[in-house]
């Protein structure tokens, strides 16, 4: 695929202009304690993995709704103090996996706290958290679940999820609260993004090709799945995009990225046609605090910079987590 979204120079200006509901504070912090009226009860069991450079612990704790929600929390082995803690958000449609494919961050001498995603892990990865929650008629896949009302809506839970897997993260002895990093790739990235925008006091945000961002240009810009589903379902249900726009606004990234408060790195490829790079650039440059830089990998799709964004990562962190 060659270039297809707007120039770099254009790109490094560009602004969304999808409408924040004037709402959107007050939204965000009644569903946020209305979660916290459920005790969080995180809870660590030790998994036997075969693995002798790290101890892994099978971690539930209460989401949305005090609903479980399973992850895996991963140290070194030899731990003397308190650790930096990265939490990771997983891409569209997959799960935890096994614990033998999150290696990188502890290997680096951190904590890792890799989030279940509620209702998906059957694509690929493999999950075990439900999602107890029914919708309304939605197309197949998960961006329509209850598009039609901000409170029903598939994402408010998984986004809240997210705000209590950090804090299950933080609640474990030997991770340091006040060194939390939240990272994701695709759908993780743009649940990163979320998390920088509704958690005040994390140290590091990196959202590597992020998904769930100005829905008004994705959604008319790329025919690719996961935006296309919203495309699907408008093509059906005639006459309601006004409705599920509004509904959108209040999960996109854009909006929770003017809200974001700690130092950022983002990534963008400028083929992806999943995620646009205008769609990423509109997050990027809403986002709030001023030490901010994205890596741009210009020919190349939603992998963007897999591997070498990693490296980029391994020495970007240190400086905050």
């Amino acid at each position: 695929m060659a270039l297809f979204d707007l120039p770099l120079g254009e790109l490094r200006e560009y602004r969304s202009t999808s409408a924040e509901p004037e709402d959107f504070d007050a939204f965000w912090a009644k569903t946020l304690q209305e979660a916290r009226e459920h005790e969080l009860g995180a809870r660590f069991e030790l998994v036997d993995t075969g693995l002798t450079t790290v101890k892994v612990y099978d971690v539930t704790f209460a989401g949305f709704g005090g609903h479980p929600v399973k992850g895996w929390l991963t140290l070194p082995t030899e731990v003397a103090a308190p650790l930096p803690v990265v939490v990771e958000f997983i891409g569209y449609g997959g799960g935890r996996g096994l614990p033998h494919t999150h290696l990188l961050w502890a290997s680096s001498g951190r904590a890792h706290f890799v989030m279940d995603t509620r209702g998906q892990g059957s694509a690929w990865g493999g999950g075990g958290t439900p999602d107890p929650v029914g919708s309304a008629p939605a197309f197949p896949g998960f961006m329509t679940r209850g598009v039609e009302d901000p409170e029903g809506y598939y994402y408010r839970r998984l986004y809240t999820d997210a705000v209590r897997a950090v804090e299950a993260a933080r609640a474990h002895p030997l991770t340091d609260p006040a060194r939390t990093a939240a990272i994701g790739t695709s759908q993780g990235g743009g649940i990163a993004i979320a998390v920088g925008g509704l958690v005040p006091d994390l140290a590091a945000v990196a959202p590597d090709v992020p998904f769930l961002c100005d829905f008004p240009r994705a959604t008319t810009l790329t025919d690719r799945d996961p935006y296309r589903e919203i495309g699907k379902y408008l093509r059906t249900h005639r006459g309601r995009t006004g409705q599920v726009m509004r509904t959108l606004s209040y999960f996109d990234g854009v909006h929770l990225a003017a809200r974001g408060r700690a130092p950022a790195l983002f990534s963008t490829a400028l083929e992806d046609e999943t995620c646009p790079p205008s769609t990423v650039f509109a997050a990027f440059n809403a986002w709030a605090h001023d030490d901010k830089r994205i890596e741009v990998y210009d020919f190349n799709d939603h992998e963007g910079g897999g591997p070498h964004q990693e490296a980029v990562k391994l020495g970007w962190l240190p400086s905050y987590a």
